[in-house]
């Protein structure tokens, strides 16, 4: 099995506390292009939504996206935050608790989720379904507590993510057949995995790149993804080495983006 969806790895060990994700985040806020900011963008896609929303979102991780724009979240919504990884809960509540609305936080597993049929208005995952062992199964179960009409928001990356980095590893990587980044749900191939299930699908992209000048920040992004992509320790100074030099050269390591949100109606 993939790491990507070995949820017993996924709970005990990459998402175990927000660490490997704050990493990640970090790089993001440092160094992106579109200075709009990924949670705001994502605030955008949520306009004209209906008010008095019952909001689920599955694999909330740290609840960045709401964190980062508390004044966004409409006051009459009923927000559950999940997780499979109670501590990524644990911190959810942190990042949310100095905000003047409250939260439900739930461990839940989304092929299996333990409400009614057509519970909720809105479902979000946020970046997690390329984690689902079983996405048929899951996309059954949101489409199931979804009401008539409710809004399931999927967002993914697309295939040229991380392009040059994932260029870099693959040739510091001894093993000819190695793939760094091969998700099972991505912005190429989400759309016929969720046509069976949704009469409605929007593709949203959210245009980026990043222009990194920070070793250290792009490395501690790196470090936090090798146990899941699979890359040897071993293949890092040489990675390290190759990145010192481009920064050296150019004055910037450029890495393109390619990221966005499945919008599918019920």
């Amino acid at each position: 099995m993939s790491k990507y969806s070995d949820q017993q790895y996924l709970k005990s060990d990459q998402y175990k506390d927000a660490s490997n994700l704050d990493a990640r985040i970090l790089l993001h806020e440092r160094f992106s292009e579109n200075k709009q900011g990924w949670a705001s963008w994502v605030f955008d896609t949520y306009e004209k939504l209906p008010s008095l929303a019952r909001v689920l979102e599955l694999g909330s991780g740290s609840a960045f996206i709401w964190a980062s724009c508390p004044e966004r979240i409409p006051d009459d919504w009923e927000i559950t935050l999940s997780d499979l990884s109670e501590g990524m809960l644990t911190a959810a509540r942190k990042n949310t608790s100095s905000l003047s609305r409250d939260f439900s936080f739930q461990e839940i597993d989304a092929q299996s989720i333990p409400f009614d049929d057509e519970t909720f208005d809105i479902v979000i995952a946020n970046h997690m379904l390329y984690h689902v062992p079983d996405r048929t199964k899951a996309l059954a179960e949101i489409r199931r507590v979804l009401k008539d009409g409710g809004i399931l928001f999927a967002a993914t990356n697309g295939n040229n993510h991380l392009l040059e980095m994932n260029r870099w590893l693959k040739a510091a990587n001894p093993d000819p057949d190695f793939i760094p980044m091969r998700l099972p749900f991505t912005l190429d191939n989400g759309l016929e995995q969720l046509e069976p299930y949704f009469s409605s699908i929007e593709i949203i992209r959210y245009k980026d790149s990043l222009r990194v000048t920070d070793i250290g920040l792009m490395m501690g992004y790196i470090n936090s993804m090798t146990k899941i992509k699979g890359i040897p320790s071993s293949a890092l100074p040489e990675v390290e080495a190759e990145l010192k030099n481009i920064l050296a050269t150019k004055g910037e390591i450029f890495i393109q983006k390619d990221s966005g949100i499945f919008k599918t109606v019920k």
